[in-house]
């Protein structure tokens, strides 16, 4: 089934019309439609649940929308892997794998996004021990630029880790496999605590608590923005919304107490957010986070109110995933958003400067500015990428105009 339409993503800030939309029903359906639109000199992208603020989708070509194949298809015990379809979101794990005895390792804080789509980005949660999703896979299975059939595993890794995060160049994902952990329940702590004392804890947050992250908030505005909820009657202006998540107790009964929640993992680390914010988010060496957090504050003070948006603070242990942001060294991730109809791009743009003598990585989701140089300078791995993705896609079929000056 073939349709021609205009596409959006969720924040409404990325859109395209692609020649057509395809929503194949298995993988032949997709092998087709790539073969289709090579045949016809077409680009191919493949659509998730728009999620990305980047223009990753972007296609005049052939997009395929892979909503039809979503589920988890299996679980193995002794390899602690799960094997899931491409458009499974990542909330979809959740039970089917505690009814086995497990978990996914960690996740962020939408649960809607769909594993193949958030594998391809790189998505993450927080915690200085825990890598991100595309961290874990263990094996996948693409179909190729010449519409073929191509599986990938632990036999490869030069070949998985290439794949890890690939931003959707080296095929169309039909299957994920993933590792996981046993199941467990988080206690949830939401703190209110000044900027200075948070930076005064940092190394004891980071090190002492499974999950640890904060929103940094430049105004009295900020908080209402993310929907946090703070302490009635208090100052906000710098102070953090700090979010503690650790392995609860065995004998501690669930909680729905708001702040202090107990519960299964895929439980605890969902929000809500509204689609009022367009996104940018870096990536810095670990041991440079407090000075690169410093910077932001002092430049976000400065900048109000296109910096009104808070700033959210994560860590992420190091993986050899080739276009990780946190390939071969932990890091701090720094997001702030720019608000929607307003020119956002100067105030962005200097926060990409403030950042720069940090040599920061980027989100391949989110809005950012780094340029093929860049790329190079700051991933070690991004040139074994390349040779792997011109071997694979040699016409540059999975390519498209945000992608070409970086990856051609």
């Amino acid at each position: 089934m073939a349709s021609t339409t205009t596409w959006t993503n969720w924040a409404g800030n990325q859109s395209c019309a692609p020649a057509r939309i395809v929503r194949p029903g298995d993988e032949h359906e997709i092998a087709a439609a790539v073969r289709s639109a090579a045949d016809d000199g077409r680009g191919v992208r493949v659509l998730g649940t728009g999620h990305s603020f980047s223009p990753v989708i972007g296609t005049d070509g052939v997009l395929i929308d892979l909503a039809a194949l979503a589920g988890v298809v299996s679980v193995d015990a002794g390899r602690s892997t799960v094997t899931a379809l491409p458009a499974t979101t990542v909330g979809m794990f959740g039970d089917p794998l505690w009814d086995m005895g497990f978990a996914l390792h960690n996740q962020g804080d939408i649960a809607t996004q769909q594993i193949a789509g958030a594998v391809a980005t790189g998505t993450h949660g927080s915690g200085v021990g825990l890598a991100s999703l595309s961290g874990m896979v263990r094996s996948m299975r693409l179909i190729t630029a010449d519409g073929e059939v191509f599986d990938m595993g632990d036999g490869e890794p030069d070949l998985l880790h290439a794949a890890q995060v690939a931003i959707g160049m080296l095929g169309v994902i039909t299957s994920i496999e993933l590792e996981v952990v046993p199941a467990h329940r988080l206690a949830e702590r939401i703190e209110h605590m000044p900027y200075a004392e948070v930076m005064a804890r940092w190394e004891e947050l980071t090190s002492a608590h499974r999950h640890f992250s904060f929103f940094w908030l430049p105004s009295e505005e900020s908080a209402a923005l993310y929907g946090l909820a703070t302490p009635e009657g208090t100052t906000l202006t710098d102070t953090c919304y700090v979010k503690i998540y650790d392995l609860a107790d065995p004998d501690r009964p669930d909680d729905a107490t708001p702040g202090r929640r107990v519960d299964r993992s895929y439980r605890i680390y969902p929000m809500e957010f509204e689609p009022n914010f367009h996104e940018l988010e870096y990536f810095v060496p670990l041991d440079r986070a407090l000075d690169a957090v410093a910077a932001m504050r002092e430049l976000m003070l400065g900048s109000l109110p296109d910096s009104v948006f808070p700033m959210e603070v994560r860590t992420t242990a190091a993986d050899e995933a080739y276009l990780s942001p946190a390939h071969g060294t932990p890091t701090v991730v720094i997001s702030v958003s720019g608000v929607p109809g307003t020119a956002y791009e100067p105030y962005l743009l200097a926060v990409d400067e403030t950042l720069r003598p940090f040599t920061p990585r980027v989100h391949w989701g989110k809005l950012h500015f780094l340029t093929r140089d860049q790329l190079v300078e700051r991933y070690p791995a991004a040139g074994r990428f390349i040779e792997t993705r011109r071997r694979l896609d040699p016409g540059g079929v999975f390519l498209n105009e945000h992608l070409r000056p970086l990856f051609e």
